[in-house]
């Protein structure tokens, strides 16, 4: 078992955790995923998952069925998503992320749901605890995907902004304050036939580490409660540009078996922007691990506005 310079207790059984960025990400190699997982394993990429925020996983040639029974290492899988009806058939747990059904359902080239920064579906009351991302046919050059840790977000504002963020609120709906489809799409239109609303606060405690994270990203946050229009697009802009801080990142390039974990409690990600000139094909594959109602630092906790908890099945 190898250890990474300078990475105390890097290794945990029988793999490698190697940190690979500042303040998040973390390469996990010495684990063949298409293997059930012992109980001990399971629990120490859990605890890595809690404290790296996103693991990156390479060469795992793996299917869907085995990245939904590795999935469930990590909770409840859900659903593929709220608003998809076209799962692989037989496995409706997993978003095809795909360039050519993205471009047929937002009436324009798109590499991804949302190239905005965004945490995973919090429109809903409960949104996703964990995301995990798997390579199916990636193209050679770009279409990269970076994370950001929203707890050095937090972490980097002064005391007086924490204190005044602590106790607020936002309003968290599809496309946020500038959706980026088309208004006679097929998208926009599923989203106005079933509208998902929630309010979150704006500084969530992670359930497990405690950690204060800032939850607003431009994907989902369309204002913040109590505010003037103004007031809250010009607090958000702030917020918006200490989540999106390059110091708080990492960026991850997709090879043929390639799969990313992420704490969507603790991040947000962007999806790549630099692709729409070339003629290349992307997909992933993608779970999402049932997540709890966020809770703020005053123990008040998200209320759904339009929609129901986004629940999986056992």
């Amino acid at each position: 078992m190898t250890l990474a310079p300078d990475t105390p207790a890097a290794a945990a059984g029988t793999f490698t955790i190697t940190p690979v960025a500042g303040r998040i990400g973390a390469d996990v190699s010495g684990l063949d995923l298409r293997n059930t997982l012992a109980d001990n394993i399971s629990e120490q990429l859990r605890a890595a998952l809690h404290e790296y925020k996103v693991l990156f996983f390479q060469e795992q040639e793996i299917d869907h069925a085995q990245q939904i029974a590795f999935s469930r290492n990590f909770g409840t899988v859900t659903p593929s998503h709220p608003y998809d009806d076209e799962a692989p058939e037989g496995f409706p747990e997993i978003l095809a992320v795909d360039s050519r059904k993205y471009e047929k359902r937002f009436g324009r080239k798109k590499y991804s749901y949302d190239n905005q920064w965004h945490t995973d579906v919090t429109a809903v009351v409960n949104p996703p605890a964990v995301t995990l991302l798997r390579s199916g046919e990636v193209p050679v050059r770009g279409g990269d995907t970076t994370w950001t840790n929203l707890v050095a977000a937090y972490n980097g504002l002064p005391e007086s902004l924490q204190r005044l963020v602590d106790g607020l609120r936002a309003e968290h709906r599809f496309g946020g304050r500038r959706p980026q489809w088309s208004a006679d799409s097929d998208y926009a239109r599923r989203v106005q036939e079933n509208p998902l609303v929630s309010e979150h606060p704006v500084v969530r405690v992670h359930p497990v580490t405690g950690e204060r994270a800032l939850f607003v990203q431009p994907g989902f946050t369309a204002r913040i409660v109590g505010l003037s229009p103004s007031q809250s697009d010009r607090l958000l802009d702030l917020l918006f540009e200490e989540v999106t801080n390059p110091a708080y990142t990492v960026r991850f390039r997709w090879r043929p078996g390639s799969l990313a974990v992420w704490d969507n409690r603790a991040t947000a990600h962007l999806a790549p922007t630099d692709l729409d000139h070339l003629d290349v094909t992307r997909v992933l594959y993608r779970t999402t691990i049932e997540g709890d109602v966020p809770v703020g630092p005053d123990g008040r906790e998200s209320v759904a506005l339009a929609g129901d908890a986004f629940r999986g099945q056992e």
